[in-house]
């Protein structure tokens, strides 16, 4: 089965209060994918999700998000993993700032995940960043996770564009 990492993102859209469009469709997308093709994976998450998303300020929301991911695999954080993470800040491969972003992407490649499911598209759904990061994995000895966000796995139209 295909083994899916649920980066933050994901609960935090499921469960979003924003309005505007860009997050409304996101949020319709997310619940889509969710609702309807999560079942045919096997989910993981991390204790770093969980951190980040007790972080929000709508209690309401924060634990509907938290309660989401409640019953995912909880992927263990290691020494070394938080070194793979370290390797991809220092390679530039994520953002010397965004330490979550490098734990994600450390946890999904040192665990052999499948896939990276997130709507982070600045720094890991980024295919402009698909060689950099897929180059220091191979250095390293690790896979590469797809990453990439739910509406990839969405179709509305089978049509093929005519």
């Amino acid at each position: 089965m295909t083994a899916v990492y649920i980066e933050t993102t994901i609960p935090s859209f499921r469960y979003t209060a924003r309005k505007d469009t860009r997050s409304l469709a996101r949020q319709r997308w997310t619940r889509e994918w969710w609702d309807e093709i999560a079942s045919g994976f096997e989910l993981h998450s991390s204790d770093a999700v969980i951190a980040e998303l007790q972080r929000g300020t709508l209690d309401d929301l924060k634990k509907q998000r938290i309660e989401l991911i409640s019953d995912l695999n909880l992927l263990e954080i290691s020494d070394e993993i938080m070194e793979v993470a370290t390797i991809d800040t220092d390679r530039l491969v994520m953002p010397r700032g965004g330490a979550g972003d490098a734990l994600h992407l450390a946890l999904a490649s040192f665990y052999s995940m499948d896939v990276l499911l997130t709507w982070n598209c600045k720094h890991l759904a980024n295919p402009n960043k698909f060689g950099h990061i897929d180059r220091v994995n191979d250095e390293i000895g690790l896979s590469t996770p797809l990453l990439t966000t739910p509406l990839n796995y969405l179709s509305e139209d089978e049509s093929d564009g005519d």
